[in-house]
């Protein structure tokens, strides 16, 4: 927890961000009776049984979280993006290919960091076939084979595609929703990579290194907090340009 609070933004920045936040409804938790006790101190009334989140406090721990991101873009760092839900995968997917990061918006496969050597041969297989398939290399097989092929990679493809070009490890994960992807988290936590996640009042953050609270159920609220984590991997990146 202390990560997230390490940089203290001031004021007038304060203000600008919890303005935007509010008209996206970041503030909107789940019901009371949901609430993990870990975010208990980041919760500022509850109205009609619902939990309103305290926006100045999910501010601070923005700017800290978004330090943490541009640094690793300014050392060119890898960030693998998650978000499987509804609500977070177009952001996601969208988000990751701005600044040319893996994402995952299908179903998290276990081992993908705890066993990425394994994870990697099957990447490995879907990149093959696509270059084969681009260069004709497909003729020599049968129509039969050809067809239980085309099978495999399109599952495949259902939950590698954001992978491809992911060949090790991703520096950091971004995470929509860490009890939603609790698997992920694990693995993050296990493997040693930082995790930054957008954390509803229902998620238990004590593990995470660098906690957003915020609603990550409204597509406007996800679509905020993502945006302003891939400009800040971009102005890391811009920063480090600027110095060679």
């Amino acid at each position: 927890m202390q990560k997230a609070m390490k940089t203290q933004p001031n004021k007038g920045n304060v203000e600008t961000t919890v303005e935007q936040m509010f008209e996206v409804g970041a503030h909107y938790g789940y019901g009371k009776s949901r609430r993990h006790q870990s975010v208990s101190p980041f919760i500022y009334t509850t109205k009609n049984k619902g939990d309103i989140i305290n926006l100045e406090k999910t501010s601070e721990m923005l700017v800290g979280a978004l330090e943490f991101v541009k640094e690793l873009g300014a050392r060119g760092k890898t960030i693998l993006f998650v978000g499987t839900k509804p609500e977070a995968k177009l952001a996601v997917q969208n988000g990751a290919m701005a600044i040319d990061m893996p994402y995952v918006t299908a179903r998290w496969i276990g081992g993908t960091l705890s066993n990425f050597t394994e994870i990697k041969k099957r990447i490995n297989e879907l990149e093959n076939y696509r270059k084969e398939s681009l260069a004709g290399g497909l003729e020599k097989y049968t129509k039969k084979e050809r067809v239980v092929m085309a099978k495999k990679m399109e599952k495949l493809s259902r939950y590698y595609s954001g992978l491809v070009g992911l060949k090790k490890a991703p520096d950091a994960l971004f995470i929509i929703d860490p009890r939603e992807e609790h698997i992920a988290a694990t693995e993050a936590q296990k493997s040693g990579i930082t995790v930054v996640a957008l954390a509803n009042s229902d998620s238990n953050i004590r593990a995470i290194d660098y906690p957003i609270i915020g609603n990550d159920a409204s597509i406007p609220s996800v679509s905020l907090f993502t945006t302003a984590l891939v400009n800040a991997y971009k102005q890391g990146a811009l920063s480090a340009t600027k110095k060679e």
